[in-house]
């Protein structure tokens, strides 16, 4: 930060501050050595095209008056003491940004911790306590949240569970999400017991995307691996969402040695005539699902037996924010990605948190660090207090989760009261 000349002045956006008008305290909290709040204020306030810069004013009077722009209190306080900022002054919301410049456009709501299935790798075999229903969200209480998220940038919502088509509303849910001015993105990831049943109306109420769960191509090993029947339902509702022109229709495979691994190549060959993305899943740690490391077949191992097949598969770009590194085979119609959370984990472009079913924000799904945001809400708590509890978990954010390791040793919830 440099100053030219006698008169300088704060450009922020093509506006010009006064700089008299700050005192050397308001001015200092522009720097980069101030808190770690602050510090979050200002790189999201510097993100990209959005500068901070000092020009020279040597040869203008025009500088504007601080009083006409605001007080120079509203330009200098922390996060977790201001009304929200003009959007010209943050382009992305600060409670929203970690310190590591992450910025979190992606909310994923768990509607309910019930499921009509049992998989193995996500609910102990034993069941789970489940949560008194006055203490999930209820449906205003989803709404409120999803609307205060989105207002301050989160541009897709995914529902998730337990199973969010078994929750009586969720066509009410999503119609109304579709109201919200700024999301662009509603989906939902089911393990298609309902779909085929449900989807017309799901579609007709604004859902965009679909991911299905589907570990198995054989009805036996389903059976074995969820504890439930029903694949016949789940491939049923798989060729509905292609009928209804959902394109990718994304299928999730969850990898176990010893289980499944035999079928990779059975799953990318569904892809060669089917608008399907297949996505292998790296098997990972959770209470009560008895996972080991042996049990994990790693995405390095899943790519050179497919690549044994298809010696031309040929990776896709990645986007930004992709949790999937994506392959397709010359010619196929689909395509089949790697989630690859535990050999190659991808915390530096996360752009993800999570609610669960009771009201607790995650920010991390490895973390086992929660805050009730439900407990805030039905306490009367105003938007800005809701959102400085929101800024400060989200300022806690670690730069990458603890590794395979640490995390098979940590106490976490199982993963269907998570949410996915």
């Amino acid at each position: 930060m440099a100053f030219h000349g006698s008169k300088c002045c704060h450009r922020i956006l093509g506006k010009h501050y006064d700089v008299k008008a700050l005192s050397t305290q308001h001015m200092k909290l522009f720097a980069p050595s101030s808190t770690p709040k602050l510090r979050r204020w200002y790189s999201s306030a510097t993100q990209e095209e959005n500068e901070l810069e000092l020009v020279s004013l040597a040869n203008s009077s025009a500088a504007v008056p601080a009083a006409k722009i605001g007080t120079t209190q509203e330009l200098a306080v922390p996060v977790g003491q201001r009304q929200r900022l003009n959007e010209e002054v943050l382009p992305f919301s600060a409670f929203l940004t970690d310190n590591f410049g992450r910025r979190h456009s992606y909310l994923r709501i768990s509607l309910t911790e019930k499921c009509n299935l049992r998989c193995q790798y996500c609910m102990p075999e034993e069941g789970v306590k489940l949560t008194p229903r006055s203490q999930l969200l209820s449906t205003s209480e989803v709404l409120t949240v999803a609307q205060l998220f989105v207002r301050e940038g989160v541009e897709k919502i995914r529902l998730t569970g337990g199973e969010p088509l078994i929750r009586p509303d969720v066509l009410d849910i999503i119609t109304e999400l579709r109201k919200l001015e700024g999301l662009k993105t509603i989906a939902v990831t089911t393990n298609g017991m309902n779909l085929a049943r449900l989807l017309p109306k799901l579609k007709e109420a604004g859902l965009d995307l679909l991911n299905i769960s589907l570990d198995t191509l054989v009805p036996a090993k389903f059976e074995f691996i969820v504890r439930r029947k029903g694949f016949h339902k789940v491939m049923e509702g798989i060729d509905k969402a292609i009928e209804m022109g959902y394109n990718p229709v994304k299928v999730n495979c969850v990898v176990m040695r010893g289980l499944n691994e035999d079928e990779l190549l059975d799953f990318v060959a569904l892809t060669e005539k089917r608008p399907l993305e297949v996505r292998f899943i790296e098997y990972m740690p959770f209470d009560g699902n008895k996972w080991n490391f042996k049990k994990m077949v790693s995405y390095q191992e899943m790519l050179d037996r497919i690549r044994q097949q298809w010696p031309s598969l040929e990776q896709l770009p990645l986007g930004k924010t992709d949790t999937a590194k994506t392959f397709k085979v010359p010619g196929f119609q689909g395509q089949v990605g790697f989630i690859t959370s535990m050999s190659d984990q991808f915390c530096g472009s996360c752009n993800r948190l999570r609610i669960t079913a009771d009201g607790n924000l995650k920010v991390c799904l490895f973390g086992n660090t929660e805050v009730s945001l439900r407990d805030v809400l039905r306490s009367g708590a105003s938007d800005q207090e809701l959102l400085d509890i929101i800024g400060a978990a989200v300022g806690r954010k670690k730069k990458q989760h603890a590794g395979m390791f640490s995390i098979s040793q940590m106490k976490n919830r199982p993963m269907i009261l998570i949410g996915g």
